[in-house]
């Protein structure tokens, strides 16, 4: 499985970025997604993630200011993100797995396939 991330820059504080992750390579229709990342310095964290069957789990630092969402036909995971802060501002990494998780999305070691990251760097 590859993922390739796009959608990331430059903005300032109040704006928002439209992340996408296009993916290929599945073998099973049955997998979940995620969107984790990391800042200089901290650890890598998990932002987002959406089970097989579209359910979804947030990080409580992006509640109500991101959104994410999976088209299937285009095997593609979008993360929608308002009102970015400073605080955002990371690599924003893409991830996959077959089968389905719930409560466990935002945790890195449920995921097998990574994508090689896109910037987000917002400005006060």
């Amino acid at each position: 499985v590859q993922l390739v991330e796009s959608g990331g820059g430059s903005v300032q504080a109040g704006g928002s970025l439209r992340l996408a992750c296009a993916a290929s390579g599945y073998t099973s229709s049955s997998y979940f997604m995620g969107w984790f990342r990391q800042a200089p310095g901290k650890e890598r964290e998990g932002v987002a993630g959406v089970a097989n069957d579209d359910w979804t789990l947030y990080a409580d630092s992006v509640k109500g200011r991101f959104t994410i969402s999976r088209d299937n036909t285009k095997k593609t995971l979008y993360l929608q993100m308002n009102s970015l802060t400073p605080e955002d501002t990371a690599m924003y990494y893409c991830a996959a797995n077959y089968g389905d998780r719930r409560w466990s999305l935002l945790r890195a070691q449920s995921y097998a396939f990574w994508g090689q990251g896109t910037q987000v760097t917002v400005s006060s």
